[in-house]
């Protein structure tokens, strides 16, 4: 009996959503498990809905479209559970590609494990003139985890992973509307998951490649992103007041920062290829230091839709 949906949110990607799509429709060994495929439009303008329509015919269960004109990738993700009752849900990025065996890999994993939400692996790809960055954006880019499938004790972002709707996502909203424009939705749901005592999974063969676009495959943007990503310990635990918690993740950064930011200093300075880690490190320490709302960066909602209106200004 069909129990499971795959939700992809989107904003004016046309090329990689269709590369998104196809490759769900051609998923095997799921026949019989797919209830629907729901693609969330959180382009104002509604630009997905013709290449879902164009797409619809061709695929083996029902193409939801649904137009979300709010921008903001959390409430993204909430439009599009309340277009399924599907008992499990999977997650698929706009800019992902599945490989055949990717949803049965992971249904497989969550039977086995029993785990609320279960992550996959990710091979990171970044265009050609990427130079000497070019290993660690694709390791950013990229997601490793173990070399079998069982029960993992972290979880990973929504990208490529399944959840039971019932334990993993409580009630309609489930997401975080606060992170519409900074991301980090998936992190504090899966907090509370974990408070809740949830359980995290990993399905070694439930494998996804992602293509980071021109714009995000450089060292600016890959280094906002790990502060962000250093900002979450802290932040966390100032959304459960737990003040002690705040103060040992800021000792714990300003330790990264100083250590990791001389190492980097100095790999820079010889031009040595590790420099690109030792940065990302220094960044997540200073995104411990400095968690506050004021520094957060933004990467989603109205100034992705900004940037995009940008670009079509100027052609």
């Amino acid at each position: 009996m069909p129990d499971v949906s795959v939700i992809v949110p989107t904003m004016r990607r046309p090329e990689g959503l269709e590369r998104a799509l196809r490759s769900l429709f051609a998923q095997t060994g799921v026949a019989d498990r797919l209830a629907s495929i729901v693609v969330v439009d959180n382009d104002p303008a509604g630009t997905a809905a013709g290449t879902v329509s164009r797409l619809a015919v061709t695929s083996p269960c029902p193409l939801i479209y649904r137009h979300e004109p709010k921008p903001g990738v959390a409430t993204a993700r909430n439009a599009g559970l309340a277009m399924t009752d599907a008992r499990l849900i999977a997650f698929l990025d706009d800019d992902e590609v599945a490989s055949p065996e990717w949803l049965a890999a992971l249904l497989t994993a969550q039977a086995k494990t029993g785990a609320d939400a279960v992550f996959g692996p990710i091979t990171g790809r970044v265009p050609d003139d990427t130079g000497w960055a070019t290993p660690y954006l694709q390791r950013f880019f990229g997601r490793e985890g173990p070399a079998s499938t069982g029960l993992i004790d972290h979880s990973f972002g929504c990208g490529n992973s399944l959840l039971v709707r019932a334990t993993a996502l409580p009630g309609p909203t489930p997401f975080d509307t606060l992170a519409d424009q900074t991301g980090g939705e998936d992190d504090a749901l899966f907090a509370a998951l974990r408070a809740r005592g949830g359980r995290f999974g990993w399905a070694a063969d439930a494998w996804v490649e992602e293509f980071a676009p021109p714009h995000r495959a450089t060292m600016l943007y890959a280094l906002s992103r790990a502060f962000a990503y250093g900002q979450g310990p802290s932040q966390t635990a100032a959304k459960a007041r737990d003040w002690p918690g705040v103060g040992r993740w800021m000792l714990v950064g300003v330790v990264q920062a100083v250590v990791w930011g001389i190492a980097a200093l100095a790999l820079t300075a010889i031009a040595h290829p590790a420099r690109a880690g030792m940065m990302d490190r220094t960044a997540r320490g200073l995104g411990k230091v400095f968690w506050t709302r004021g520094f957060e960066p933004r990467f989603y909602g109205t100034r992705e839709l900004a940037r995009l209106n940008g670009l079509t200004a100027r052609v």
